[in-house]
């Protein structure tokens, strides 16, 4: 579907159907901006000069070539765009930037995450009564000595005094606490990170497994239901031990919870990707703020700064999720800019969370700042359903980084993933204790 033809020529919107932007409007896209940082400046030119602008999707990194988006910088009209679910929807087109295959569509909506509501409102409430806060809150006590646990051993296993946190203790720690909420038992774990991996990482070529390619020598999607079977055939086996075997988890209340089979295994599915990488891009991401900002960290340190409200803007500095896409159910109009039926709108939540209009001086840390509205867990119907269990880890993480680590301080440069979806870091080098002599 081509962008509508505006009735002129304004910054970021093509002229007419099929025309090329207008020279000055920059590229969020490009998945290998975002290995070498959010692309900050360039979200506030579009958010100052325009607002809703037409991107193009060129084949990147062999994945092929798409008809082109409007992207959404302004928080206004992002949250715009994900409450209005009748003007833009997860449906027709899924959640992701690039189209998929028609042939995996009528797959990929049977996700929560691709639905649109009524529909979308039955599976939430279904899955609601598996991930309740009280469960996420029984589990606490076991975050925290994870926690603990995890960043002693780093400490104490750093002949330098510098450890590599991603590896040492941030996906570690998003995984067995998402596997102890799911009930997923210890042997099977690191098949969940592996999945994760495969499904997040995919635009990275570092970070993934070579993709494997179809018959076009294309990159086959790995969200496609012919990558998938492994995860459902787990996800069927692990219901059915459930059912004989109940525990206090999410994966026995989902058993027991009167979803169909292909729902129950795409809900494995949500629960193992979104739930892993949402700390899993998170926690790196906070120490790393604040291993750039001491006075902050000092705050949070000397208790001046509240743990709570640290959390939430650490999520605003940086938030797991960097685009989530709609498409448009019918010609509207947003910020001044005609959009046509069937158009890809896509909100960016890293630009959304600097916008001035809404955050006094946004590139601050403001470990107190309030209000707080970010859109780090979405807004509208989809709003994050982890939220209350992400916050929880993050929060734990910090304080016991306070208690027990010096401040946290880098030791070389970190690495970023290579994607315009997850906000994540592969790398992330810190002091951890005195060198040994």
């Amino acid at each position: 579907m081509e962008p509508a033809a505006p009735d002129s020529a304004e910054p970021g919107v093509p002229a007419a159907p099929g025309a090329r932007p207008p020279t000055g409007v920059p590229d969020v896209f490009d998945p290998r901006l975002y290995a070498a940082g959010v692309p900050h400046e360039r979200y506030r030119l579009l958010r100052d000069r325009a607002p809703v602008a037409w991107q193009e999707e060129p084949e990147v990194l062999g994945w092929p070539a798409g008809p082109g988006f409007w992207a959404v910088t302004r928080h206004a009209d992002v949250v715009r765009v994900l409450r209005d679910h009748g003007a833009y929807s997860s449906w027709l087109g899924a959640t992701q930037i690039r189209d998929p295959d028609p042939a995996d569509l009528p797959f990929l909506r049977r996700t929560m995450l691709n639905q649109d509501p009524p529909g979308h409102g039955r599976l939430r409430r279904l899955v609601s009564q598996a991930f309740t806060p009280a469960r996420v809150d029984a589990f606490a006590g076991r975050v925290r000595g994870r926690a603990r646990t995890l960043l002693a051993a780093a400490r104490d296993g750093a002949e330098d005094g510098t450890a590599d946190l991603v590896r040492t203790v941030t996906d570690e720690y998003a995984l067995l606490n998402l596997t102890d909420l799911l009930g997923v038992p210890a042997a099977d774990r690191g098949l969940l990170l592996e999945w994760t991996v495969r499904v997040i990482g995919y635009q990275d070529p570092e970070d993934a497994p070579a993709p494997l390619l179809g018959p076009d020598g294309k990159p086959l999607n790995p969200r496609s239901p012919a990558l998938l079977g492994e995860m459902f055939g787990y996800a069927r086996e692990l219901a059915a031990h459930k059912r004989a075997h109940p525990g206090d988890d999410v994966m026995t209340a989902l058993a027991h919870g009167g979803l169909d089979p292909a729902e129950l295994e795409m809900f494995f599915f949500l629960l193992t990707v979104a739930g892993n990488d949402t700390v899993r891009s998170a926690a790196p991401g906070g120490l790393l703020a604040l291993a750039r900002d001491p006075g902050a960290y000092r705050a949070l340190a000397d208790g001046s700064a509240a743990a709570g409200p640290a959390v939430e803007e650490l999520l605003r500095v940086h938030p797991p999720v960097l685009s989530f896409r709609r498409t448009a159910v019918r010609d509207t109009e947003l910020a001044g800019t005609r959009i046509r039926a069937g158009d890809k709108v896509v909100v960016f939540h890293a630009s959304a969370n600097h916008d001035a209009r809404v955050f006094p001086d946004p590139h601050r840390l403001d470990l107190g700042r309030s209000p707080n509205p970010h859109v780090s867990f979405g807004d509208g119907p989809h709003v994050c359903l982890g939220a209350h269990f992400a916050r929880l880890q993050l929060r734990t993480l910090y304080e016991e980084w306070r208690t027990a680590m010096p401040a946290p301080e880098l030791t070389g440069e970190p690495r970023r993933l290579v994607s315009n979806f997850i906000n994540g870091i592969t790398r992330l080098p810190l002091r951890v204790s005195a060198p040994r002599r």
